[in-house]
């Protein structure tokens, strides 16, 4: 199989290139840019979840987190105050 992208190894140093990646300040006054913002901002997140939606055929329906088992015991635990209770020991359905 031909891959011309396997040979440049991980591509991990062009998307930390891309996390850093600013607009130059003079561009952004000249052109009326907005700064991207940080590297875990909301733009650049954008920027990487939106491809790989695409590269990776996800769907992009979300599922309601109230109705996740993991958010239920999330919840549980806020109304508990937070602290542990040590009521369950070993495997515990979160379902």
């Amino acid at each position: 199989m031909n891959r011309p992208w396997a040979a440049a190894g991980s591509p991990q140093w062009q998307i930390e290139a891309l996390r850093r990646l600013e607009i130059p300040e003079d561009m952004q006054r000249r052109h009326g840019f907005t700064p991207l913002g940080a590297a875990d901002g909301r733009v650049k997140t954008a920027i990487f979840s939106g491809s790989s939606v695409k590269m990776y055929q996800y769907d992009t329906r979300r599922a309601a987190p109230e109705g996740d088992g993991a958010a239920r015991a999330k919840a549980r635990c806020a109304t508990a105050g937070g602290e542990r209770s040590n009521l369950a020991y070993g495997y515990v359905a979160a379902g």
